[in-house]
């Protein structure tokens, strides 16, 4: 599923239109990206958990010439699933 389906989902689901469920989407969105950029995490219960987590820097190889390059430290997010969506992808 894509964004565009997610939003036709909501709306056919909400009784939307799609512009109001698109806007929906996009707030929900928005939302957790501000968690995940002033608290570091977002849990949505019975969902899951998104939370960045910091990665150190490393040794890694250029694919196309082989030479060794060095990866910079960053950020990247992550996601634990909740129990109530385990149950339903493994399950369903």
């Amino acid at each position: 599923m894509n964004k565009s389906q997610l939003v036709g989902f909501v709306a056919e689901e909400l009784r939307l239109s799609r512009l109001g469920a698109a806007t929906l989407v996009d707030k929900v969105l928005e939302g957790i990206q501000k968690g995940l950029r002033e608290d570091q995490s977002v849990t949505i219960a019975g969902f899951g958990t998104f939370e960045v987590k910091a990665r150190k820097a490393r040794q890694g190889r250029n694919p196309h010439t082989g030479a060794p390059i060095q990866i910079e430290a960053g950020r990247r997010v992550g996601f634990r699933m909740g129990k109530s969506l385990r149950d339903s992808v493994t399950t369903g």
